[in-house]
């Protein structure tokens, strides 16, 4: 049997480095008060007909729609923001707090060609924040991802952002945008053609090169926008500088999704080609209002853990706990023996492994020294009947032997040694990557 194609196995070698990201993400964000949130993976599908749009890509071609035994329509989430805009709606939360900071790490799901950095099923971290239309929020949360992507050890990277206005802007835009590329209907591919009807402003996150160039002299989104959208556009960026974020405009920059407005914003690296964008997010100040609750501002991002882990992987140094304690026993007989060790070990959070082969004991200390551990136990006939265990520091080949009660008593001066051990072994490694 096969996994199902694009949704693949995150195995114990690869976990660590999800755990770190789950772990940096946890510390940055509850240092800026935003506060851990877990939607179901499974959503009504008018939860996203309402809120990511018709014409999108996402809705006509990638959602994982089904209907279960109750006849009910339902939706493997392709993406994040709207299931957190109807937990606000539905508990309320704004109206408890008028400020809510979210974010959440989970799997998404969508039908596309699978390829390096994106699969079917595909992990997405990202925060929202709900409550104010303040443009300093939106300059914090583009530094917050910076600073996730800096403490990632991923520096290589340039941010873009854009203003597309309100509704009525767009609209006018639109129409403008539609004229001009009516010109070159018979030039610009058939997906494109399809957009310039239903929504031209798609077309400009087109990656076709020969669209792009097209585009070049297209109508500039900012000559359309009025005093208000202007203005918090224009604060949006001094904010950034306050910062010390370079920035460039793009003004060619959209968003896939509808429900983005004002504000929008890519982090892209060129290590990843044109799949390059590593963060996106933007203004979505009139999501809530889609789902029947009140107009409530809105700001948030995403960043694809897949594609972050092709940038960063190779750049982590991530410490490895290694073995305190390998148990090694002589007799399987004797493993009951063995066992009264185990809650110590526990209670003093000392990483342990019990050898339960019941090969040669010189096989099992050898194998104590490949796994790297401090102290190799030794339980023989001889210890099993005088009531004892015997403690081996394999680092300093030294050994003695102690009676089982007072092992509860070392374990305080053991467990000073093992951070210590531990802590010498990441500097070794340390040392290694920066040779």
């Amino acid at each position: 049997m096969q996994s199902v194609r694009g949704m693949h196995d995150i195995l114990p070698g690869e976990i660590k480095y999800w755990q770190y990201i789950y772990n940096v993400a946890l510390k940055i964000l509850e240092t800026a008060s935003y506060q851990e949130v877990r939607t179901p993976l499974l959503e009504s599908t008018s939860l996203f007909l309402r809120t990511i749009g018709q014409d999108t890509d996402i809705v006509n071609k990638e959602m994982y729609n089904f209907v279960d035994q109750g006849k009910r329509n339902l939706t493997l989430k392709p993406e994040g923001t709207a299931s957190i805009a109807r937990a606000i709606v539905q508990h309320k939360l704004c109206e408890k707090q008028a400020i809510q900071k979210l974010w959440y790490l989970g799997p998404m799901f969508r039908y596309e060609r699978p390829q390096q950095g994106r699969q079917r099923q595909f992990h997405q971290l990202g925060l929202e924040c709900y409550g104010s239309k303040n443009p300093v929020v939106d300059a914090e949360i583009i530094h917050l991802a910076q600073t996730m992507l800096h403490s990632l050890s991923c520096k290589n990277f340039t941010v873009e952002i854009n203003s597309i206005g309100n509704s009525e802007e767009r609209a006018i835009y639109a129409n403008k945008l539609r004229e001009y590329l009516k010109k070159y209907e018979t030039d610009i591919d058939i997906d494109s053609r399809r957009k310039l009807e239903s929504n031209p402003l798609k077309i400009l996150d087109s990656k076709n090169p020969s669209v792009k160039e097209i585009l070049y002299d297209a109508p500039d989104i900012q000559n359309f926008l009025k005093h208000e959208s202007q203005q918090h556009f224009e604060l949006v960026q001094e904010y950034l500088n306050s910062l010390d974020i370079k920035f460039e405009v793009n003004t060619k920059l959209v968003r896939g999704l509808d429900y983005y407005n004002d504000t929008v914003f890519e982090i892209r690296s060129a290590e990843l080609g044109n799949q390059g964008t590593i963060c996106g997010g933007g203004r979505y100040d009139n999501l809530t209002e889609y789902l029947g609750g009140k107009n409530i501002p809105a700001i948030g991002w995403g960043i694809g853990v897949e594609r972050l882990l092709l940038l960063v992987k190779n750049k982590l140094l991530i410490s490895c706990q290694h073995l305190c304690f390998y148990v090694a026993t002589q007799n399987t007989k004797n493993i009951g023996y063995s066992l009264q060790l185990v809650p110590l070990m526990q209670k003093f959070g000392l990483k342990y492994e019990l050898d339960i082969s019941g090969s040669m004991l010189r096989k099992q200390i050898q194998k104590a020294s490949k796994r790297k551990a401090m102290i190799c136990i030794i339980i023989g006939q001889e210890e099993v009947n005088n009531k004892t265990i015997t403690l081996k520091w394999l680092d300093k080949n030294y050994q003695n032997t102690y009676k089982i009660e007072k092992l509860q008593n070392m374990l305080p001066k053991i467990y000073k040694e093992y951070v210590d051990f531990n802590k010498n072994y990441t500097s070794q490694l340390s040392e290694v990557a920066s040779s």
